[in-house]
């Protein structure tokens, strides 16, 4: 029988509380790291950006030398300046122009943003692709993983949902007399990997996280002999064989790289398209210059733009121009793809100037 759990939003992505697009207004949640990335490429200066944050208030200001400084949990709303992204914190910096009595409107602050932060972005304006973007963070399916965890004497296996996950059943093993305990094990290692092979065709399976408190998931791998299957192997580390283990498992960084992965072969997967258009002399740009005179004439198709070209055409003040491409791209209905540049695919569009096009057609 299969039982369903349902269970808090473990692997969920980011949350939409309410928008308001013909006023420019979008609250949002974050749900996981990766989140923070998408906000990193969508939040631009000029933005108005509204969330708590602490304050350094003076406490008394009637004489200068019973003045006090205290840390204050204060709503305040950004004029955004700059972002700055790092591993699991966007940092938003910028002047305030709401806040309360006791804050100064005009000077300067940042918000640090972090899973579980909740924030309200408004934009003068919400370009297509970046209404797709916080719709893609906000409903992307994650890819389905099969979870197998085990020791030697017994072994679960569920699905991931998006909201939880799915339990499939479980495995016994004999406990076996000192004797015999070898043979007992590897024939119990032998019916884990039948198992999951089973599950994996039934439910056409790409990633499987295989746990185990200590040493037990190296044994049972070493029973595996297909190099395709072990291609989809992931090892994890929890600390108990039960469905408690399962929301461990869920909550491991190797499972939110999983996600994250799966995103990552996407974006790959289009630098490909574009180098191959390239490399057949078709219809491509690439470079500012080239990609503006594309974006101008209403011929870019596919936009690929790198986030550190982004951050670098901010730092430089020059982010006005690559701003211009994206609307005129949005506006002639040309996708727009923002690559991360830390692996493959972005380290090759970065080498092509951080951003190009696959174009409908060619321009002189």
């Amino acid at each position: 029988m299969v039982n369903f759990i349902k269970l808090p939003l473990i692997i969920d992505h980011m949350k939409i509380i309410h928008q308001d697009i013909k006023h420019g207004k979008v609250k949002i949640k974050v749900e996981n790291p990766d989140d923070l990335w998408y906000l990193s490429t969508l939040i631009e200066p000029g933005d108005l950006v509204k969330g708590k944050t602490i304050r350094k208030i003076k406490a008394d200001k009637s004489d200068a030398r019973k003045t006090t400084i205290k840390r204050k949990p204060v709503t305040l709303n950004l004029k955004v300046e700059k972002t700055e992204f790092k591993a699991d914190l966007l940092k938003i910096l910028g002047i305030i122009t709401e806040a309360p009595e006791d804050v100064p409107k005009g000077s300067h602050h940042s918000f640090n943003i972090e899973t579980n932060s909740t924030i309200t972005i408004v934009k003068e304006k919400w370009l297509k692709f970046q209404l797709d973007r916080l719709k893609e963070a906000a409903s992307a399916e994650p890819p389905k993983i099969l979870i197998c965890i085990h020791d030697r004497e017994e072994a679960i296996f569920a699905l991931s949902k998006r909201k939880g996950y799915e339990y499939l059943g479980k495995l016994k093993g004999i406990v076996a007399k000192k004797a015999i305990e070898t043979k007992t094990k590897q024939t119990f290692y032998s019916d884990i990997i039948r198992q999951i092979k089973e599950y994996e065709k039934r439910y056409k399976i790409k990633h499987i996280i295989l746990a185990s408190p200590a040493f037990w998931k190296e044994e049972s791998i070493k029973q595996i002999k297909e190099p395709e299957l072990k291609e989809k192997i992931t090892l994890a580390t929890c600390s108990s064989v039960d469905r408690t283990a399962i929301n461990e498992v869920l909550k491991r960084p190797e499972t939110q790289e999983i996600i994250k992965q799966d995103r990552i072969a996407k974006e790959i997967k289009l630098v490909e398209e574009l180098l191959k258009e390239i490399s057949k002399n078709g219809p491509t740009s690439y470079g500012i210059k080239e990609t503006d005179l594309a974006a101008n004439a209403g011929a870019v198709k596919i936009l690929l733009i790198t986030d550190s070209y982004i951050q670098k055409m901010r730092e430089q003040n020059q982010y006005e121009k690559l701003d211009n491409i994206m609307k005129l791209t949005d506006k002639m209905k040309g996708e727009i793809h923002i690559i991360n540049h830390e692996h493959e695919g972005g380290k090759e569009l970065d080498g092509l100037g951080g951003i190009a096009a696959i174009l409908r057609y060619k321009i002189s």
